[in-house]
């Protein structure tokens, strides 16, 4: 059953009319009426597990920043979606943003936060105005402000843009950028949920995290908890990209196999061509080979067989795909988008492109898998934030999975034939 993404199919989805004839705001409505702290306990039953890529318990997130005894408290959606091969947040942002108002209304209440902030990817222009139509009609219908639905409850809520910098989705690089200095992640401890935006207590949620909440407090903790994995339940929104014939977002049960969703939903590889790799929650997750496919997608099962679920981004390679190219293609976006805070991404990101580079181009010397080995472990863990744990992980599952073919590059060149990729 689909509801996070039920109402996107109406002609007028985004107008508050259409969201409102099919239900909405009735959570919130509900919600009003609980007390915040067991609105926290129900989230808190619910399993609700963040949709941002780590996974993190909602609930206790929210009981962390609700124990805090600092006031204001803020809350911030992260609709800075910049994950190579991640869309799963477009959808609600630009056709159903009614649902993330409501589950920001929710979550505030329960939060006792009075303001509230959507951080959008800058590169989303059509949803910024999307979001503040929405917004706007919000105020008008009572649904936001200093006294909705006549509770004496206050929330206000307003969309700021960023500048299209990958590293805002970290929460603390975010936080900066609101703040209005340059986006870097900062040091943690302290954490975001006791010094976070204007150092008062701050959460910061994902749009797909925030959307599930109206169909919480709708059905219940114990009717979502049984939704998918009892582990980590709720539906989960996957985007699949590359060489399927049906790519596209897909609402799924969390637990869906990786195979399920490639063959099943998304029509399996086009032109009848074979698996070859797919990367199963975005760039910056380790690759799987293609025995993987009975992989539960899942914050619990992912991580047993060797990866991580992270934004549900599934990006799948056939076997015309030149693995060499795609990992130096993916370490030039690393390179570009590393702040610079941290040197072994600064430096190491760069010297990682740079040798790829020379080995996709025939120029590789004995030796160079190794050295690719060695850079990758003196950037992971040594970072400020996942950015270099990230582009480390990259090549070094590329290689562990597919070092055949990285050798085969430096005995005689690239063998595919795909000059699209040479220009990218």
């Amino acid at each position: 059953m689909e509801y996070l993404l039920r109402n996107i199919d109406s002609p007028n989805s985004a107008e508050i009319t259409e969201y409102e004839k099919a239900g909405g705001y009735e959570g919130l409505k509900k919600a009003l009426k609980i007390d915040p702290k067991d609105l926290i306990e129900l989230v808190k039953k619910s399993g609700l597990r963040g949709r941002g890529g780590a996974g993190f318990p909602t609930g206790m997130k929210w009981m962390f920043a609700s124990a805090d005894p600092k006031f204001p408290k803020y809350l911030v959606c992260n609709a800075d979606e910049g994950e190579p091969g991640t869309f799963k947040d477009r959808p609600i942002l630009e056709k159903n943003p009614h649902l993330l108002i409501e589950g920001m209304a929710i979550s505030a209440h329960a939060l006792k936060s009075e303001k509230g902030y959507i951080y959008l990817r800058g590169e989303y222009p059509y949803a910024k105005t999307v979001l503040e139509k929405a917004i706007a009609q919000a105020y008008k219908r009572g649904y936001l402000g200093a006294d909705i639905l006549g509770s004496g409850i206050k929330f206000d809520l307003s969309v700021h843009q960023g500048a299209g910098a990958y590293i805002c989705g970290e929460e603390t690089a975010l936080i900066d950028s609101i703040e209005g200095r340059r986006g870097q992640p900062r040091i943690k401890p302290p954490f975001p949920v006791s010094v976070g935006l204007f150092g008062k207590p701050t959460i910061v949620n994902n749009v797909e995290t925030l959307s599930n909440l109206p169909f919480i407090v709708e059905v219940g903790a114990e009717a979502y908890s049984k939704i998918g994995n009892p582990e980590c339940p709720g539906n989960k929104l996957f985007c699949i990209s590359g060489h399927v014939a049906k790519p596209g977002v897909y609402e799924l049960p969390m637990g869906t196999t990786l195979r399920d969703i490639i063959y099943g939903h998304a029509g399996g590889i086009k032109n009848g061509k074979a698996l070859k790799a797919v990367i199963p929650g975005g760039i910056s997750t380790p690759v799987f080979p293609p025995d993987k496919l009975d992989c539960p997608m899942d914050f619990v099962s992912v991580p047993k067989f060797g990866s991580m679920l992270g934004s549900g981004a599934v990006i799948v390679f056939d076997e015309t795909t030149c693995l060499v190219r795609v990992t130096w293609r993916a370490l030039k976006f690393f390179e570009h988008e590393s702040c610079g805070k941290c040197t072994p991404c600064r430096e190491g990101t760069g010297w990682l492109r740079t040798v790829l580079e020379r080995i996709e181009n025939g120029q590789g010397r004995p030796g160079d898998v190794e050295l690719l080995e060695d850079i990758s472990k003196n950037i992971a863990g040594k970072t400020l934030c996942p950015l270099g744990d990230g582009a480390a992980s990259v090549v070094m599952n590329f290689i562990k999975h597919f070092r055949g073919e990285f050798e085969g590059h430096l005995k005689g060149g690239c063998t595919f034939n795909a000059p699209e990729f040479r220009q990218a």
